[in-house]
């Protein structure tokens, strides 16, 4: 193998090695693409890392590529050795990097599902709390009927209170009218006087409780439901 040969082949494989790295970013900007912009930058800081990274191992091998045709040239051109070892330790070091690579997007892989994990949990937290206001005030609306419908019958009830006061004067007085009656005639004279049928204020009131019962029922079914 000649100086000029074996710079050329050295050359070859350091633009062999820079292109497998830039198809490698390439690859994992694919699988970066919809991510946010914190973790896009960490990424990005990471791939910028691995770029310098690559960029000093060319420049490095440029150096001893340029040293391996200094010392031919002065060595003479019958003279040549082997360098094969060389070319094992770079593709160590290529290996290493796309070992790094496919790592870094395993991890990115990881990030993306955990946000979309996230972005799950949150959905639904929203969901469980905008149901909990909900009912929150449909329970306020209820305790409110149900104070006026406390109210209502407390009123009621007051109403009935008044009627039962009312009925027990006339009934009272009638009792009492009846009473001088029969003191005056001293309960020989039967009087039969027609007239038209009272007011039964006890038939008014047991249909006054009969309807409030009713409604009363009815509208703490409604509540209940």
């Amino acid at each position: 193998m000649s100086t000029s040969s074996a710079c050329f082949m050295s050359s070859s494989s350091l633009r062999g090695y820079g292109g497998g790295c830039g198809g490698i970013l390439a690859a994992s900007d694919g699988l970066l693409a919809g991510n946010e912009k914190l973790t896009m930058q960490n990424l990005n800081d990471r791939l910028a890392s691995y770029l310098d990274k690559v960029r000093a191992l060319e420049a490095a091998n440029g150096k001893l590529e340029v040293k391996i045709c200094d010392w031919y040239q002065k060595q003479g051109p019958g003279l040549s050795r082997d360098y094969s070892h060389y070319y094992k330790t770079i593709q160590d070091l290529q290996d290493q990097i796309l070992g790094a690579t496919i790592e870094s997007s395993r991890i990115v892989l990881q990030i993306d599902n955990s946000r979309l994990a996230a972005d799950d949990f949150r959905t639904k937290f929203e969901t469980e709390q905008v149901l909990r206001m909900s009912m929150e005030a449909d329970i306020n609306g209820l305790r409110r009927v149900l104070d006026e419908l406390t109210l209502v019958r407390t009123d009621l009830e007051m109403q009935i209170e008044g009627l039962k006061e009312e009925l027990a004067y006339p009934k009272k007085n009638h009792e009492e009218e009846l009473s001088v009656l029969r003191g005056q005639v001293g309960g020989q004279v039967s009087v039969e006087v027609d007239s038209a049928p009272g007011t039964d204020l006890a038939k008014i009131l047991s249909d006054m409780r009969s309807q409030y019962e009713v409604m009363a029922e009815q509208n703490w079914k409604d509540a209940e439901a």
